[in-house]
């Protein structure tokens, strides 16, 4: 943790020289930091010597510079570079010490060279505030904000401490008729963006094509994660700035951006090892800094890797060929290869092997230019390319003949990479790894002669431009030089890029399917108000129960034995289970078991054997459940209890509240994914994590009442904060307002910003505890005056003052309960001052009266221009205002199925209309739970736009867990228990 401190120190001093490779990207994390400062960065090992303790004789000339001297030297040092219209551009104001602006780019004026400066970061045990620094002025225009209104030529001095303030939050861009693009709102940058590795290619401009955003979204999301915002709470108040970007949208641009950065990283790293080894070359090194990809990356420094052998090319050059290469291309008239033949070198005794490591130097040259590979893949995106795929030549001792038989649609397959599915590709490469499938592209040689032509007809001629045309034979070199650059480096690349694209694409798509499902699955609709009975189904070890209250107390377990003769003796002691806790619903597993038990119940219900009871019961995954029961987690929370009967308790959690029991659970193992184990694990839990935690702040939590395992996935806080909120909790009584959150060890100023939204306070069970503390409180204020009377007359009769005891009472806030950001309560304030509300009506019909006649008469824009706000603000605040106590937003998704009856697959037929629920989505279909004891498929090509329902909006056409729909059978194959499915509709 020391290595901010010693990098806030090096900051400050000049640069050490231009010969460095200056830097553009750098990573956020500490530990990313230390391995750039080892791998590769030379100036940092030199201004790791000067972070050491300096004599006041030594040095005498650097000790007599003043620091802002070396600020100003530094400045005029950083190399200014002209940006195209799309790039991030950063200025700093002279007046201010924090003074990073984020520019938006004009795209009817000429762009302006930038010179930018570093300021040195506080030491790591300094306290900042979340807005810090002086402001300067914008344009002439009066500029919203979301807080409090800016005042002209207002200086705002840096502030201390414990001050949290939020009266200038970061940078928003609003969009208008006269600046479409958006118009740029003041935002503290970090100085972290001066800090990154540079590269030939600008990361807003790739970052925007491989996303497909617009480049002014790109620069103000890669400051946004910069300054460590978290996804929800961009996605919900930063709005302005992410062009109303979804959650799913974000996520991608985070992961794109972290691929380049790890392609920077990665590069500048070999550039200093080539470096070391004296092997670099300018065009080695302008080639490096072009790649884009790992790829690319490893095409070009293949040669150099520890270990290599080194390439055709390289033995050729060290044999002395290369001018002979470079003269054939530059001066042909004058090159005479006799003259290379040695007889006593290996490579060079005669005129054939002269020719042959000449034409090897020209076939590296082709292979590594960057005009060349760029014309050779938009020529690739012109013709037909495909994918093929066949079974492999293995015995069967090898390979199980059941596996062979999962991939038989891939024994003879073969498709364009156009058109090919991501589950296609996921599918062939799992088959390739289980070597049952061996898998080719196939380029056709239509290409290879395209290139050859455009290679000796127009790149040879017209960029390396001979002085006079070679003689036929050495034409002959030059033309299987091409040729041999095609075949054994450029087809193998073209033929990596595309396995590799096609693959990342595809884990991706799988990654966010499986986010997408599990977002779903989190959202369900709870219910509440109901005693459960929570059945875990089994047959050798018996069906455990749990009942569980209506506030997921536990009430009741045991374990009865359905399945094994003893059924009817058994659905006794069920039954005076559900009349002496008044439980009417049943909630059953769909593991083992699951449809024997369904059955039993089915068959009682039918028989009304519960009565008066009117019984009803639902079937849920139990995915994940076993491993929950076993975790630390489930042991602490439920130390008493065998993790057979832990599993039933989650099993019936899981309906009472969806999103509080799985969050306990890893997200990889609630099972509503498609090949989870063949993409990357890493990303797989970061977008998953992501997701979580998403779902759970848009959702709130009640900070009185959560659990320490809920409050860990709220933006910006942690394991160790969620701990220690806790431990106040216990210590100090329940929170009385969101200001209270800033008491709590550990949690900062960025920690509070990116929380305190999503925080929430039941305000009638902090007014019942205000009013019983009130006659406490009173005593002691009592006893405080009496305190300070008696220090009054002391400091009357000379005495020393002694220090006042501080009895701040704190006061609910109404807007505490609300969606509304602690930034924007003055503007909230300002509102209901405005509209002539009361902040104690919050969610009340009059309220609501009120915004509507307000926005009728003078406009959404209207209104928001009034209060200096944005329009995206003022709706956070009107749904915070109109949205009655304890709104939760999964009331508007779907509630687990209840049915009293079952249906068996014999009992369906064709043109059969059903009603199901969704249990998992796939990228070529979704598998519905009809109830019949298997899920039937309906194929991707059957959701279609018209078929889904209006009110629930996607970003794509895959329906989630949990969404029930209306089908109609199409097919039933009973010896494979196979049931295709049509949408009708979304219900």
């Amino acid at each position: 943790m020391s290595t901010l401190p010693r990098r806030a120190k090096s900051k400050a001093k000049p640069v050490v020289s231009e010969d460095e490779l200056p830097s553009f990207l750098k990573s956020i994390s500490d530990s990313e930091e230390e391995e750039e400062e080892e791998e590769w960065e030379p100036k940092s090992k030199v201004a790791n010597k000067r972070r050491l303790p300096k004599k006041p004789e030594s040095k005498p000339k650097k000790a007599a510079v003043p620091r802002s001297t070396v600020v100003r030297k530094r400045s005029r040092k950083t190399a200014v570079k002209e940006e195209p219209n799309v790039s991030l551009h950063i200025s700093a104001d002279e007046d201010s010490k924090d003074g990073l602006k984020l520019l938006q780019p004009k795209l009817d004026e000429e762009p302006k060279p930038q010179v930018i400066t570093k300021k040195p970061k506080m030491p790591l045990g300094t306290k900042i505030s979340v807005i810090q620094g002086k402001m300067g002025n914008l344009d002439s225009d009066e500029i919203p904000s979301t807080s409090a209104p800016l005042i002209e030529n207002e200086v705002k001095q840096e502030k201390c401490g414990e001050d949290f303030t939020f009266d200038e939050p970061p940078l928003k861009r609003i969009k208008s008729t006269t600046c479409p693009q958006g118009k740029p709102v003041k935002h503290h940058g970090s100085t972290k963006h001066q800090e990154e590795l540079e590269m030939n290619w600008d990361i807003v401009q790739v970052l925007s094509e491989r996303t497909n955003i617009e480049p002014w979204v790109c620069a103000n999301i890669i400051c946004l994660f910069r300054d460590e915002n978290t996804i929800p709470f961009i996605a919900r108040y930063r709005k302005e700035l992410v062009n109303n970007l979804e959650a799913d949208a974000l996520r991608e641009v985070q992961q794109t951006l972290e691929e380049l950065r790890t392609v920077a990283k990665k590069t500048h790293a070999t550039i200093q090892k080539i470096k070391k080894e004296g092997k670099m070359s300018g065009g080695l090194l302008k080639a490096l800094l072009n790649c884009k990809t790992l790829d690319e990356l490893d095409h070009v420094s293949a040669p150099y890797k520890t270990g290599s052998k080194g390439t055709k090319a390289q033995r050729a050059k060290q044999l002395g060929l290369e001018p002979a290469a470079i003269s054939l291309i530059e001066n042909p008239v004058e090159l005479n290869l006799l003259s290379y033949i040695k007889p006593n070198v290996k490579g060079l005794t005669t005129i054939q092997e002269v020719e042959a490591g000449v034409q090897h130097i020209l076939a590296d040259m082709f292979a590594k230019d960057k005009d060349t590979l760029d014309f050779i893949r938009i020529l690739c995106l012109q013709r037909y390319i495909c994918i093929q795929s066949a079974l492999a030549k293995v015995s069967s001792k090898n390979v199980n003949e059941k596996d062979v038989n999962k991939f038989q649609l891939y024994h003879s397959f073969s498709c364009n990479i156009k058109n090919i599915q991501h589950h296609q590709i996921l599918a062939i490469n799992r088959g390739e790894n289980l070597k049952i499938l061996t898998v080719k592209v196939n380029i056709p040689d239509g290409v290879k002669n395209e290139f050859c032509r455009w290679c000796i007809n127009e790149r040879f001629v017209c960029v390396w431009r001979p002085k006079r045309y070679a003689n036929p034979e050495l034409m002959k070199i030059l033309h299987n030089s091409v040729e041999d650059s095609y075949k054994r480096l450029i087809y193998p690349l073209l033929c990596r890029e595309f396995r590799s694209k096609l693959s990342s694409d595809a884990e991706k798509e799988s990654i966010m399917m499986f986010g997408r499902n599990l977002r779903q699955l989190l959202l369900m609709s709870p219910v509440r108000g109901r005693t459960l009975l929570g059945v875990d189904p089994g047959y050798k070890h018996g069906c455990k129960l749990a009942i569980i209250s209506p506030t997921s107390q536990i009430l009741h377990t045991d374990i009865v034995y359905l399945h094994s003769g003893q059924g009817f003796r058994e659905a006794e002691k069920i039954r005076r289970l559900l009349l002496h806790y008044n439980c009417s619903t049943v909630v059953i597993g769909n593991g083992t078991a699951c449809r024997e038990t369904e059955a039993y119940f089915a068959d009682l219900i039918m028989k009304k054997y519960f009565a008066p009871l009117d019984v009803v019961y639902c079937i849920v995954s139990e995915a994940g459940a076993s491993i929950y029961s076993v975790s630390p987690e489930a042991s602490k929370e439920m130390p008493d209890l065998d993790p057979n009967l832990r599993s039933a308790v989650s099993i019936a959690r899981r309906v009472q509240d969806p999103l509080a029991e799985l969050v306990k659970i890893e997200p990889k193992h609630i099972g509503v994914g498609m090949y989870q184990h063949d993409v990357s694990q890493t990303l797989l839990k970061a977008t998953l994590d992501s997701v979580v935690e998403e779902c759970v702040s848009f959702v709130g939590v009640d900070i009185n009442i959560c659990s320490e395992i809920l409050l860990r996935h709220i933006a910006g806080l942690n394991a160790n904060r969620a701990k220690n909120i806790i431990e106040w909790r216990e210590k100090n009584g329940p929170f009385i307002s969101r200001e209270q959150l800033k008491e709590v060890k550990g949690l900062g100023p960025k920690s509070f910003q990116q929380c305190a939204g999503f925080i929430r306070f039941n305000q009638e069970y902090i007014r019942t505890f205000c009013s019983n503390q009130q006659p406490k409180l009173e005593a002691e204020g009592h006893a405080l005056m009496t305190k300070t009377g008696v220090q009054a007359a002391n400091v009357k009769q000379g005495k020393k003052k002694s220090k006042p005891v501080a009895n701040v009472v704190v006061q609910p806030n109404p807007l505490d309960q609300t969606c509304i950001h602690p930034e924007s309560y003055d503007i909230a304030e300002r509102f209901l001052t405005f509209i002539g509300g009361n902040p104690n009506d919050i969610g009340k019909p009059d309220m609501q009266h009120k915004i509507n006649v307000v926005i009728q008469k003078e406009g959404l824009e209207g209104t928001a221009k009034r209060l200096n706000t944005t329009v995206h603000t003022l709706q956070i605040i009107i749904d915070g205002l109109t949205q009655p106590e304890g709104f939760d937003i999964r009331t508007d998704f779907d509630k687990p199925d209840f049915k009293r009856s079952i249906v068996c697959l014999e009992d369906l037929s064709i043109g059969t209309v059903l009603t199901g629920k969704v249990e998992n989505a796939t990228l070529f279909g979704v598998f519905v739970d009809i109830g019949v004891g298997k899920s039937g498929l309906i194929p991707i090509r059957n959701i279609t736009e018209a078929k889904l329902s209006k009110a629930k909006k996607r970003r794509s056409l895959g329906l989630g867990p949990g969404e029930r729909v209306e089908v109609k059978v199409l097919s039933i194959d009973i010896p494979r228990s196979r049931i295709t499915l049509d949408l009708l509709r979304v219900l």
